[in-house]
């Protein structure tokens, strides 16, 4: 057996005295969150009834006020929310707010001496440093978990169906209820909040960058969700003939099908068809779904906005006023 030199000796307790250090420093802020759901459940004899369900979570304070970031999925619908300090004392937490679309939610709980945790900045991150994960699987309370940053810019399709631009993909490993909990740097940064891991695969795991969770937090607070513009079309990405990209003079090669339109949806009220395609919005081309619900902001609520599309072999410019994307339960 190769003996350790006393060169790697003080490279292991250098490593370990900076987990030890952010483990210390971020802990305080982590909490237990325990969800209790009502669902409705149907017997054999088409009776139906309400059945309580529990689940369980974490998160992190991040105002000393009480402010608590943490995932969407965690809860969403909850009736209940129960969060357990890491000193053990526990309280009923206040749903702030919640953003299926990005898996963020607020919550807030009224306690004295807060530690909160200090938000770093993932844009500045790179591939291949120290990441630790901070969270309850199970129910463990504080569990460490570390590793390294794998991938930065992937996107993971969320819960309702919309694509989280920028994740992060990192090996430490993550369990059930772990989720919402934070990502750490060595200088003990919360630099993102873990969402979600490949079960069929080991090491690969999901947090959503904090960049985009100070973006969307403000609205969470003051509204209670995040406003998007929504038109209202069923669609789905094609592929278009290399003929009518020429002759229009298109710079992308698909566009977004439109399959269906809702009834009296911003949509309908444009005489958008089935059939139609849809390449453009304010002169931005649109390429698939995707870069149609990035151009959708809160900013287009209300605006008129020119949707270019294809209809037949003609290219068509509608006008079009995207409402405010309605809430999904």
């Amino acid at each position: 057996m190769k003996k350790v030199s006393g060169a790697d000796e003080q490279l292991l307790d250098a490593y370990s005295q900076a987990v030890i250090s952010v483990v210390e420093k971020v802990s305080p802020a982590v909490v237990n969150i325990d969800v209790h759901r009502q669902l409705q459940s149907r017997r054999r004899n088409n009776q139906t009834f309400m059945q309580e369900v529990r689940g369980n979570g974490s998160g992190f304070v991040f105002t000393r006020d009480g402010y608590i970031l943490t995932n969407s999925h965690v809860v969403h619908n909850a009736t209940k929310i129960e969060v357990t300090l890491a000193d053990g004392r526990n309280f009923i937490a206040e749903l702030i707010g919640d953003d299926p679309d990005t898996d963020l939610a607020v919550i807030r709980i009224d306690a004295p001496n807060l530690v909160a945790a200090k938000l770093g900045d993932s844009q500045s991150l790179r591939a291949g440093q120290l990441a630790i994960a901070i969270g309850n699987p199970y129910g463990f309370q504080t569990t460490v978990t570390t590793g390294v940053v794998s991938a930065l810019g992937r996107s993971f399709r969320s819960r309702s169906g919309r694509l989280i631009d920028n994740i992060i993909q990192t090996d430490a490993a993550l369990n059930p209820g772990n989720s919402g909990g934070p990502l750490v740097t060595s200088h003990g940064e919360v630099i993102g909040i873990n969402t979600a891991v490949i079960i069929s695969a080991q090491g690969i795991c999901f947090a959503v960058p904090i960049n985009t969770a100070k973006m969307i937090i403000g609205s969470l607070i003051r509204d209670g969700k995040v406003r998007r513009g929504y038109i209202g079309i069923g669609g789905q990405n094609v592929p278009l003939p290399r003929r009518v990209v020429l002759f229009h003079e298109l710079s992308l090669e698909s566009g977004v099908l439109v399959i269906s339109t809702e009834e009296n949806s911003p949509a309908q009220k444009a005489g958008l068809q089935e059939g139609d395609v849809i390449v453009g919005i304010n002169q931005q081309p649109i390429a698939n779904i995707d870069d149609l619900h990035k151009l959708l902001t809160h900013d287009q609520v209300g605006v008129r906005s020119q949707l270019t599309i294809l209809r037949h072999s003609q290219k068509l410019v509608v006008d079009i006023v995207p409402e405010e994307s309605p809430t999904r339960n």
